[in-house]
Formats: C-alpha cells, sequence, structure tokens
C-alpha cells in the first residue's frame, strides 16, 4: 500500500470531500454549500489525506485570528481508510495547526454513539467537559463536547522523539 499524504484541501477536492461526508454521516452530513464556505474561510484550515492519488479523508480546524480557542470542525475518513492510523494523522495535524495558530484551548463534538473517536480524541488528550442534548439531528443523537489544552499537548509532543510522533 502506497504512503498517505496530508495537503491543504482546496475548493476543488470538494466532490472527494463531499462524497466522504455524505457515506460517514448519512443522516446529518454537511451541505455542500456549507462545506464550500468553510473551505473558502480564512478562519479555516482543512486538509485532505490522500492515498494513491485519491482522497480518502478530511478534516477541518476554524481559529478565528487573535482567538485563544477554536474549534476542530470535522474529521472523516472513508470506509477503507479507517483503522490504520490516518485519523490520528489528521487530528495530530490540524492540532499542530491550530498550536501555529496560538490557539490556547481546542474544542469538538463527537456523537455520543462514536466510542472509536471518543477513544481517539481521549488519548490524544481530549476531556469531555459537557453533552449537548439530541445535537445530532434528525437522529437525536447527544453530543459530547470535548477539549483540549493545546499548550499542556505541544509541551508533551515536544518530550517524544521526532519519528515516534511526528505528522506526515
Amino acid at each position: 500500500m502506497s504512503a498517505a499524504a496530508i495537503r491543504p484541501a482546496t475548493i476543488d477536492d470538494l466532490a472527494a470531500i463531499m462524497a466522504i461526508e455524505r457515506a460517514s454521516f448519512p443522516t446529518d452530513a454537511w451541505s455542500e454549500a456549507m462545506m464550500a464556505e468553510e473551505l473558502r474561510s480564512p478562519y479555516g484550515a482543512y486538509v485532505v489525506v490522500e492515498q494513491a492519488g485519491r482522497i480518502v479523508g478530511y478534516a477541518g480546524l476554524r481559529a478565528l485570528p487573535g482567538a485563544s480557542d477554536g474549534d476542530i470542525q470535522t474529521i472523516a475518513l472513508s470506509a477503507e481508510a479507517r483503522g490504520r492510523g490516518q485519523g490520528r494523522t489528521l487530528l495530530r495535524h490540524v492540532i499542530d495547526e491550530a498550536a501555529r495558530r496560538r490557539v490556547r484551548e481546542l474544542f469538538l463534538e463527537v456523537r455520543a454513539d462514536n466510542p472509536v473517536a471518543q477513544r481517539l480524541y481521549a488519548s490524544e488528550g481530549f476531556a469531555e467537559i459537557g453533552v449537548r442534548p439530541n445535537y445530532y439531528q434528525p437522529d437525536g443523537v447527544d453530543a459530547i463536547i470535548m477539549k483540549l489544552d493545546v499548550r499542556a499537548w505541544d509541551a508533551a509532543r515536544a518530550a517524544i522523539p521526532a519519528e515516534a510522533g511526528a505528522c506526515t
């Protein structure tokens, strides 16, 4: 299997991103217009992961200039790309970008019925801080709100040898 590569997302990636979005979130996918706006926003940082010339995942950060907090807007992988560490790589990439933007606290919402994603976020240092009841519609699934201390995460990563913790 060829190596995966992460690069900045562009509006030209919209169709591939939306295919993954709709497959990953069949009942509550973002609209194409919403995703296009995110990709064009100067406040966002969206990336895609490519494998063998094909986009197999994406992630997005929103952090306003000068703000001390930011949000991980989305992370998704195609079904065949899951379970290979690419979700963690995408997550670390957007946290690194948040650190570059001097974000101190990073937030996200994750479906209460997605324990795999919850474990991934917790393993990177995110802590549960609340619940938004019935957040994901039309399913009525709660959102677990999680927060990361970006400075502490960055300091912990700096203590890891480069080859063990590097983003690709």
